[in-house]
């Protein structure tokens, strides 16, 4: 296999969700599933300031940049909404997504022109946005360098990246703690409070994807094999990734 279609899969098939081969499948269905939901509980994992902290490092990494914006895995609009809020409406914004059932929930939020589709394969021209973001859907995606690739088409030259991610410590009583937080206390929060079980099982499955996904490293290397410069990871709080870089002009 040539370098230029060598993939990189975030993380080995969970085939205690979904056989090899049906990832895709399964992450469109449990999003739907769980998309009526997901705020509420969002909310209450990160104690109400998940809005906060992704305004603050959407600032702290120059972001709306230029007049066209991009959100990948709008989800809610979690991300796309403070983008919004920073640009005070001086940006045109797109949201993609392959769950309908969330970009569903993201229009009952606010105005989007909402696109379902992939990451790794986006119906827009090259050079067509000036700013591409990306919240904690990282590992959601089948192919990092097959996106990246595709995220170095749609950016215009010039234009910046930004994707935000949770890193566990690799070990140590850090990693156990969040483990507990995450994959129990969220996952048995969120079915006492909807009352459907998967909903329960996104947040046990995010766990499991982010102890499973390749080190920030492989991350910063596909950005580079993608085309991109600049690339660069800032940590916060010991957990929270940003990923950033541009492409050349």
């Amino acid at each position: 296999m040539s370098a230029h279609h060598r993939s990189l899969p975030p993380h080995p098939d969970l085939q205690r969700y979904y056989p090899p081969g049906e990832k895709r499948q399964f992450v469109r269905q449990i999003f739907d599933a769980a998309a009526s939901d997901y705020e509420r509980v969002e909310k209450l994992m990160s104690l109400g300031t998940g809005s906060w902290y992704r305004r603050r490092a959407l600032r702290r990494h120059g972001l709306p940049f230029g007049n066209r914006a991009l959100d990948v895995a709008v989800g809610t609009g979690l991300v796309a909404r403070e983008l919004v809020r920073l640009a005070q409406g001086k940006v045109f914004l797109v949201g993609l997504d392959p769950s309908v059932g969330m970009l569903l929930q993201a229009r009952e939020r606010g105005p989007l022109s909402g696109v379902a589709a992939c990451g790794e394969n986006m119906p827009f021209p090259d050079c067509t946005f000036d700013c591409l973001t990306m919240g904690y859907a990282l590992r959601h995606l089948p192919d990092l360098l097959l996106a990246f690739r595709e995220f170095h088409r749609v950016l215009r030259p010039g234009g910046k990246l930004l994707i935000l991610e949770i890193t566990p410590p690799r070990r140590g009583l850090g990693k156990a703690m969040l483990k507990a937080y995450i994959r129990s206390l969220t996952a048995t929060a969120a079915f006492l409070v909807t009352r459907h079980r998967s909903t329960a099982e996104l947040w046990r499955y995010f766990w499991d994807t982010m102890e499973a996904c390749v080190p920030p490293e492989r991350v910063l290397a596909a950005l580079e094999e993608a085309g991109f410069l600049q690339v660069s990871r800032f940590l916060e709080l010991g957990i929270f990734s940003e990923y950033t870089a541009v492409k050349p002009l």
